[in-house]
């Protein structure tokens, strides 16, 4: 057996219960997540030599609660912080420390890179490599964002709480971008040689599961779940056997994850069922569920997703949505209509940079018989891809619009 792997995966899975009781006792969620560190040192010392105990989660809080005692002995009100420890939580108490720790992991005090990395750090059990290698900056780069991140929450002494029922709402959006930063970079990433990183996708999924565990009645977060399983639904379809970019229109669907397609559609009818108008992520998980119900592309009901960005549009107005929904306008009624679509954001200086802009013009300039504009636009639009597969997709598809099939117009 190997010892240190079985080290991690225990840490994994048991590292922010952990965080959560340390907290309850040192009340610095910057001191707790050391204190945890430094058990898990232990344990990648120990156990290779003295073997893994036969309960792992109880040998971890154990020498974990010993060594919060030792810092609170360093401390000065020793006598109440005794009377905490001897307190234990109920298990109502640890699912809402668990809840608090979200919170605090992505305080607003924080920049959103900061509240990533802790949330993979205190929340996940990821390592500093691990989140480091996620985000493709240097572990002491990513060490020192995370010390600066727990040093200014205990700085801004951020309490170790859920927000009252007044500011659940804000707080809670927070965390959803949070959530979904970390998917987006896993599904699309903006930097490297890959397009897709299953590993920051799933570990963004797994946030996002336990969150809908914590918050039930919350259908933003159900919303947000059945988004990132739908999307992810089409991972082994959207990347070819060398690594290369596999567009929608082009992906064999039978490849398409059909259990995470039917847990999606169960979260989404989730946030449905619980009432009230859909947010963002539920309409964007009911743009996705349309996709995925369609057997074929051609099959696909253009005519319901362009409402849903409709709908989309009157809730989180911006011109990345006018994009989206003009793909799904050159579908439904032409490419003349996306033509007009895309001319409303032209002049965004976020399209601009934005090389999906080019992407998607291009491919309306085609369908409109303007070929030579198209290439054009689409080697404009590799200049600015951020990943060198997707440099490759533009540049094939830009030598191709420069030599259209016959017929093609």
């Amino acid at each position: 057996m190997d010892v240190n792997r079985t080290v991690e995966a225990v840490w994994r899975a048991e590292s922010a219960h952990l965080i959560v009781a340390l907290t309850r006792l040192v009340r610095d969620v910057g001191l707790a997540e050391d204190l945890a560190q430094e058990t898990f040192a232990a344990a990648l010392q120990q156990w290779p030599a003295e073997g893994v105990p036969d309960n792992p989660a109880a040998w971890l809080m154990t020498v974990a609660r010993r060594r919060a005692i030792d810092a609170i002995r360093r401390e000065q009100a020793r006598t109440e912080k005794y009377e905490q420890i001897a307190r234990e939580p109920s298990d109502e108490d640890q699912g809402e420390d668990m809840l608090a720790l979200v919170f605090v992991a992505c305080h607003p005090v924080l920049s959103r890179e900061s509240r990533a990395a802790l949330t993979l750090r205190m929340v996940a059990g990821l390592s500093t490599e691990e989140i480091a290698r996620a985000f493709l900056v240097p572990p002491a780069t990513m060490g020192q964002r995370i010390s600066r991140a727990k040093r200014t929450l205990t700085e801004a002494h951020v309490p170790f709480a859920v927000p009252s029922d007044a500011e659940l709402p804000a707080r809670l959006d927070a965390i959803l971008e949070v959530i979904y930063l970390i998917f987006a970079e896993g599904h699309s990433a903006t930097s490297g040689d890959t397009w897709v990183r299953v590993d920051m996708a799933e570990e963004a999924m797994r946030l996002g599961r336990r969150l809908a565990g914590l918050l039930p009645k919350q259908p933003e977060v159900h919303g947000l779940v059945a988004l990132m399983e739908l999307q992810a639904s089409r991972f082994r379809a959207r990347v070819g056997p060398h690594g290369e970019a596999i567009l929608l229109a082009d992906q064999d669907r039978s490849r398409w994850d059909r259990t995470l397609i039917a847990h999606g559609q169960a979260e989404l009818a989730k946030a449905v069922s619980l009432g009230g108008p859909l947010g963002p992520y539920s309409v964007q998980a009911a743009i996705a569920s349309v996709h995925a119900r369609a057997r074929t592309f051609a099959e696909t009901d253009w005519e319901a997703i362009v409402a849903l960005y409709d709908a989309l549009a009157e809730i989180a107005p911006s011109p990345v949505v006018v994009l989206n929904r003009a793909v799904a306008v050159l579908h439904a009624d032409g490419p003349a209509a996306a033509l007009t679509a895309l001319d409303a954001i032209r002049d965004d200086p976020r399209m601009a940079r934005y090389h999906l802009y080019g992407a998607v013009r291009a491919d309306v300039l085609r369908h409109l018989g303007r070929h030579a504009e198209a290439a054009a636009v689409l080697e404009q639009a590799a200049d600015l891809a951020p990943t060198q597969h997707e440099r490759n997709l533009l540049m094939e598809r830009a030598a191709a619009a420069a030599e259209p099939r016959s017929g093609e117009g």
